[in-house]
C-alpha cells in the first residue's frame, strides 16, 4: 500500500488519476460483491482491504480537482456495460409481473445484482409464471455469453438440498441459491437432539436468518412485535432483530414442551410458531402456489399434526386457514391488516395465522387482506 499511497499523492499525474479511478472501481467492484456473497469465506478479509482502499483514497485537500473527476462518472456510462440490461427491462415493464409483485421493480445496478434479484423475485409469483420467466431470463443471458453454473452457489440452511436458482458463469459471473442440508448440520443449533418436527423448525430459524441478510424487500407482521403495520426488515433494523429474537423464543418455547404430555399446551405452541413463520412477508405477500408460499406450508402440515395428536387424546379441536373473501372470514380472525396491492380487492392475501377451536375455547386468527379501494 504504501507505493500506491506514494503515487496517488504525486500531483499533476496522469498515472496517480488512473490509478486513483481503478482503486474506485475496485472497491466498488468489492462492495457489490461482499454484499452479493454474505457468506464467503473471504468476506472478513474483503472488509478489511475496503477499509484500507478507503483510507488511501480519502481525496488530498491539495488537489480538490479528484472530488470533481471522480464525480464525473456518470451512471449511463456504467449502465452501457450492463449485459443483463436488456432483461431488466423486460421484467420490470412486464405487466403480469407487476401484478404480483407492486412496485417492487428490479434495482441492481450491476449483473449479479439484477441475476440475482430477478430470481429471487421470481419465487414469489406462482410456479408456472416462474418456470417460465426463469428460462427466459436464462435465454437472454445466453445470446450475451453467459453459461449457466449448478455449482457457483450459496448455501442456505435448511432441512434438505435444493437448487433454488442457478448462478452464471462465461461474461456474465453470478453466485447462484441453494438449500444445503450440510450447513444446517453444520449450525450450532442442530448439534442438539432434535426430533424431525423440531428439526424442520430449526432449518426455518436459520433459513430465515441468512434470507433475512440477503433479500432487502422481506418485511414482518408478528402482532407481538408490531401489531400496527407490516414493517421493512431492512429499513428498521431494530424490528428485524425483535422478530428474529420472537422466532427463536418460539422455537425454544416449542423445544422446551414438544414432549409435555398436555397436548393442548403443545398445540397452542405450534400455533405460535407456525404464526412467527408466516408473518415474514412480502409486498404484496407471496402467491399461494410460488415456492415461498409452498416453503411456509410445510409449517403448517406440521401444525396440523399437533392437532391430530391432540384430538387422538380426547380433545376438540378445529383449525380453519382463513382464505378467500375477507368478509366471509373476518368473524374468525382478530387485528387484521390490510395492504392496496396485490390479489383482488375484498379477499384474504395470506394468512398469518389460523383459527383455532379447542375444547369449546376460540382463539382468533390473523390475516392480511386487499383493500376494496
Amino acid at each position: 500500500m504504501q507505493n500506491l499511497h506514494k503515487l496517488l499523492t504525486i500531483e499533476n499525474s496522469e498515472l496517480a488519476k488512473i490509478l486513483r479511478f481503478n482503486l474506485y472501481g475496485l472497491a466498488a467492484t468489492l462492495t457489490k460483491a461482499n454484499q452479493e456473497y454474505p457468506f464467503d469465506a473471504g468476506c472478513q478479509v474483503c472488509e478489511e482491504l475496503l477499509q484500507e482502499l478507503h483510507q488511501l483514497l480519502e481525496p488530498s485537500s491539495s488537489d480538490p480537482r479528484l472530488i470533481k473527476e471522480v464525480g464525473d462518472l456518470k451512471q449511463p456510462e456504467l449502465t452501457n456495460k450492463l449485459k443483463l440490461l436488456k432483461l431488466k427491462e423486460i421484467f420490470n415493464n412486464n405487466s403480469e409481473l407487476n401484478s404480483y409483485l407492486g412496485n417492487s421493480h428490479i434495482q441492481g445496478q450491476t449483473d449479479t445484482e439484477i441475476w440475482n434479484e430477478i430470481h429471487r423475485k421470481l419465487l414469489r409469483v406462482p410456479e408456472d409464471v416462474a418456470t417460465s420467466w426463469r428460462h427466459k431470463a436464462l435465454e437472454l443471458a445466453q445470446e450475451v455469453g453467459a453459461v449457466v453454473d449448478n455449482i457457483n452457489l450459496n448455501e442456505l440452511p435448511f432441512v434438505r438440498d435444493e437448487i433454488i436458482y442457478p448462478g452464471l458463469s462465461g461474461t456474465v459471473q453470478a453466485k447462484g441459491l441453494c438449500l444445503s442440508q450440510t450447513a444446517l448440520i453444520n449450525s450450532e443449533i442442530s448439534q442438539t437432539h432434535l426430533s424431525e418436527n423440531l428439526y424442520l423448525i430449526a432449518g426455518f430459524l436459520l433459513l430465515y436468518i441468512k434470507f433475512i441478510e440477503i433479500d432487502p424487500d422481506l418485511h414482518h407482521a408478528l402482532k407481538s412485535v408490531f401489531s400496527f403495520d407490516v414493517v421493512s426488515l431492512s429499513a428498521k433494523l431494530e424490528q428485524r432483530y425483535q422478530y428474529i429474537d420472537a422466532l427463536s423464543d418460539r422455537f425454544h418455547r416449542i423445544q422446551r414442551i414438544d414432549e409435555n404430555t398436555d397436548t393442548v399446551l403443545n398445540l397452542c405452541a405450534w400455533i405460535d410458531i407456525d404464526e412467527a413463520i408466516h408473518s415474514l412477508v412480502f409486498i404484496p405477500p407471496a402467491e399461494r402456489y410460488s415456492w415461498w408460499g409452498k416453503l411456509q406450508k410445510e409449517s403448517r402440515h406440521l401444525l396440523k399434526k399437533a392437532a391430530d395428536k391432540a384430538i387422538k387424546a380426547g380433545n376438540e379441536v378445529r383449525l380453519k386457514q382463513l382464505s378467500g373473501l375477507y368478509a366471509d372470514v373476518c368473524e374468525f380472525s382478530k387485528d387484521d391488516l390490510q395492504l392496496d396491492c396485490g390479489g383482488n380487492p375484498g379477499e384474504v392475501l395470506t394468512c398469518l395465522r389460523v383459527y383455532a377451536k379447542i375444547n369449546q375455547q376460540q382463539y382468533p386468527g390473523r390475516v392480511i387482506f386487499r383493500t376494496l379501494r
